[in-house]
């Protein structure tokens, strides 16, 4: 049976590129309102309807064949490679679009690994791939999605570039993407500026980036207002400050040895998993700790599947008002990002764009994110799929 990204069983149309004329018509009016021309709106409603429609491989030859004929291939070509349009102004329509109707719980930054055969694209680079346990030329991409317990879309991108992909005419954008030389790098970046296209909504925002130091991540958001979950290993140092503990600040310990000591602590937690759709019973604890001395208090959340061994996962947060259960429920959403992205995006062509040029990786990537937001904005209208009031405010769940 094929499955959706929101884990449903597809409908015959789905799965053969039903396109929601309503919901496509509303969309495209406010993503494409910031293109000063006319023939640019109507090539972006063609090319989102390609990427929605087109089978196979979501490449322009494709999506011309698709929505037109060959003779549009050259036409699409240039409006997405070399036309004068700012993908910005399309992606902020898009955040306040999806802001609207699914109202995020949370904002999921996870890095985005496209395998690629050759050199040629933009980006790419020889690259040890942990999850492959080879070397593989690939490009990475630094991806931000609006998440909820049932869905996620991706809202905003930054593409990690290096000394291959100079840019022939200096543009300003791609001399500000290139400068950022980290994952932490790219992930302030492309966060801060979602929330400035939201009104400073400010979502919590989970930090799912391999091998990240929480502390550097705690302060290169200070100031900033936002509010972090990080995954660390078990290994990462902490100093227990929390009054509930007597004697817990006297050394720095391990994460997992400090929460098997509060293992009394644990209180068991439910949760939804994403690719079962079943309820699931953690054990978790969480106690106050600081990442350094000058670092401030955050919390510290173990999570236990064998009550008798070890925690299997540890996260950190500065959310010290959260209840441990909204804390491990939000901790959960990489997992919606994961199957959303094998279930949703690769079927619109996210990882499909081929070609030498930064501004059209751009905006190929911004259109398949909004190829993304219909598919599940549709789901979320014909399957009676409503969020209740009380489910974006992880805060008020035990």
């Amino acid at each position: 049976m094929s499955v959706t990204g929101l884990g449903r069983p597809q409908s015959r149309a789905q799965r053969h590129g039903f396109v929601p004329e309503a919901l496509m018509g509303e969309l495209s009016t406010e993503l494409f309102a910031s293109m000063p021309r006319s023939d640019q709106r109507r090539k972006g409603e063609l090319y989102l309807r390609g990427l929605l429609t087109a089978e196979g491989r979501k490449s322009i030859r494709n999506i011309a064949a698709c929505v037109g004929d060959r003779a549009a291939e050259q036409s699409l070509h240039h409006f997405i490679a070399s036309s004068t349009w700012a993908w910005s102004p399309v992606r902020a329509a898009l955040a306040r679009s999806v802001e609207r109707a699914l109202r995020p719980a949370a904002w999921v930054v996870r890095p985005v690994v496209i395998s690629k055969s050759g050199t040629e694209s933009v980006g790419v680079a020889r690259r040890f791939i942990s999850d492959l346990g080879q070397m593989v030329n690939s490009q990475i991409a630094c991806g931000v999605w609006g998440v909820g317990e049932d869905y996620s879309c991706p809202l905003n991108w930054r593409l990690a570039l290096g000394k291959g992909d100079e840019h022939p005419t200096a543009l300003a954008a791609y001399a500000s993407e290139a400068s950022l030389t980290t994952s932490l790098e790219r992930a302030v970046s492309a966060v801060l500026e979602l929330r400035g296209w939201v009104d400073e909504v400010n979502r919590p925002v989970l930090l799912d980036l391999p091998g990240l130091d929480p502390a550097a991540a705690i302060r290169q958001f200070a100031g900033t207002g936002t509010r972090l979950v990080i995954p660390v290993r078990g290994s990462t140092r902490v100093r227990c400050v929390d009054p509930a503990v007597p004697g817990g600040g006297a050394c720095d310990l391990a994460a997992h040895q400090l929460l098997l000591q509060v293992r009394t602590l644990r209180r068991p937690v439910t949760w939804t998993d994403p690719d079962s759709l079943r309820t699931r019973t953690s054990l978790v604890a969480v106690v106050r700790v600081c990442l350094s001395q000058s670092s401030p208090p955050v919390l510290l959340l173990g999570e236990w599947d064998d009550p008798r061994g070890w925690p299997e996962r540890c996260w950190v947060s500065d959310l010290t008002g959260t209840t441990p259960g909204a804390l491990l429920r939000l901790s959960k959403l990489p997992k919606v990002v994961e199957r959303d992205f094998e279930g949703i995006s690769r079927q619109v062509g996210l990882t499909d764009f081929g070609g030498r040029s930064f501004e059209g990786w751009h905006r190929h990537t911004t259109l398949a994110s909004a190829a993304h937001a219909v598919r599940t904005i549709t789901l979320a209208e014909t399957e009676a799929f409503r969020r209740r009031p009380d489910r974006s405010a992880y805060g008020a769940h035990g």
